[in-house]
């Protein structure tokens, strides 16, 4: 159909809409909608409807009424006119601005309206932060929830970290092939962390705009390897954080948090050693806590190490005779010999400040 024909027959269509409807032309947003949906619909459900912007890009403005009606918006009756408060009638105020972004960036901040701690919280994340810098490409609410064909949160699971790949590209193809982000995309694992669960939802962090968001970052992986119902479900011991608070490591980067939490370690941190998007199973070739692979890991932080220098690493285990023998048997040796030792110096002592005192006693008698 021809543009000017279209127009026509929309003209038309509108016509109709207003002798049926006269409230339209005071139609208001808000609370009390007085405009119902099948006004607008009337004419915004025709195929192929769009307007082009000054810039050349093309705002799409077709909806699919049955798409929307099962939306978390179309279940609960939410009016076209509650979010599109200016339009009052026909024809509609022109758009005042240049590209369809600037058109996303106008309205996203109506989602406030109703869901205003959700809108706060972004207001501290990352993605506001890049977006007050300049950056007009930062997410922000209808990036992530469509308006119009916006489902449920998070169902399935997997849909977080597809609708971050929006943006993320590199990082979701990185994690797409690690342990976690495999079991949750292949297997559908529900168990696995996935973007938000490190991230946060829309209070978004990260290493860009929390200065200390990599000291703290173990916490983070305490939340599922201390949690010891969840780690029997796959065969991972807890001790893997006990461990590592336990170590030259894990000690220093504990007394960091408690002295200096506003600054950065220079103590490797669990995404230091196993990585951060891309971690991989321990007996993986690509993993670099894989035996072989140690060496290079170790020496990001230590360019001098030798081939035999990661063998002082217990590999979060702790020492017995079936791991680690010899380290298990010095422990035991050490537990031993100095209470003994401690234990008989304390006794030697005693017995002889009994004999001086003893001593003493007989000589005043004498």
């Amino acid at each position: 159909m021809r543009p000017f024909a279209r127009i026509l027959l929309l003209s038309g269509l509108l016509a109709v809409a207003l002798f049926a409807f006269p409230h339209l032309t005071s139609a208001q947003g808000g609370d009390n909608p007085t405009v119902d949906n099948e006004v607008c619909l009337s004419c915004h459900t025709t195929p192929d409807m769009y307007k082009e912007l000054p810039s050349g890009d093309v705002l799409y403005l077709t909806i699919d009424e049955n798409r929307y009606l099962d939306t978390e918006h179309g279940q609960i009756g939410y009016q076209c006119v509650q979010c599109h408060t200016d339009i009052t009638g026909f024809p509609h105020p022109e758009l005042q601005v240049e590209t369809s972004r600037d058109y996303s960036l106008e309205m996203y901040q109506l989602c406030g309206t109703c869901h205003e701690q959700m809108y706060d919280q972004t207001l501290d994340s990352t993605h506001q932060k890049a977006l007050a810098g300049g950056n007009k490409n930062a997410a922000v609410c209808t990036d992530c929830h469509d308006p119009h064909y916006m489902t449920t949160p998070g169902e399935p699971r997997s849909n977080v970290a597809t609708m971050c790949q929006e943006c993320h590209s590199e990082i979701y193809n990185e994690y797409a092939e690690s342990v976690h982000g495999g079991a949750l995309l292949n297997e559908g694992d529900p168990n696995v962390p996935t973007c938000i669960d490190c991230h946060g939802v829309h209070n978004v962090s990260g290493p860009s705009n929390v200065s200390n968001f990599h000291l703290f970052s173990p916490l983070l992986c305490a939340e599922c390897h201390a949690d010891e119902d969840l780690m029997d479900q796959y065969g991972i011991s807890t001790d893997v954080f006990d461990t590592y608070i336990s170590d030259f490591h894990g000690t220093t980067v504990l007394m960091f948090e408690k002295t200096t939490p506003d600054q950065e370690t220079n103590k490797p941190v669990c995404v230091d050693c196993h990585g951060v998007h891309n971690m991989k199973q321990v007996d993986d070739p690509e993993s670099q806590v894989m035996k072989e692979n140690l060496l290079t890991t170790c020496q990001k932080c230590h360019p001098d190490a030798t081939s035999n220098f990661p063998d002082s690493w217990l590999n979060h285990y702790p020492p017995s005779p079936e791991k680690y023998p010899l380290v298990y048997y010095v422990n035991m040796f050490y537990k031993i010999i100095i209470p003994v030792t401690i234990g008989g110096m304390l006794v030697f002592i005693a017995s002889d400040i009994r004999k001086k005192f003893s001593s003493k006693s007989e000589d005043r008698n004498d």
